[in-house]
């Protein structure tokens, strides 16, 4: 093994180069990154139409989650 090659310096991206890196391997998979602003009583009728628990209502990746499930749902029905 060669010590050239195991001295080599690791390569650090800066982070403008790794948004971008996310952004092209987004559109390779045909996938959009949305933003979306939820209102309280939006958050309300995930739980209640048993989408999301009650104690993680504040969770941002619970309630991304029950949105998935929520549009898979309607989706599937359309």
């Amino acid at each position: 093994m060669s010590t050239a090659a195991a001295k080599a310096p690791v390569r650090s991206f800066s982070p403008a180069a790794q948004r971008m890196r996310r952004l092209r391997k987004r559109r390779r998979n045909k996938v959009r990154y949305m933003r979306i602003l939820l209102h309280e009583t939006e958050i309300d009728a995930l739980i209640r139409k048993g989408f999301l628990e009650k104690s993680h209502r504040h969770n941002c990746h619970a309630v991304e989650s029950a949105i998935y499930d929520l549009l898979s749902q309607a989706l599937d029905q359309a």
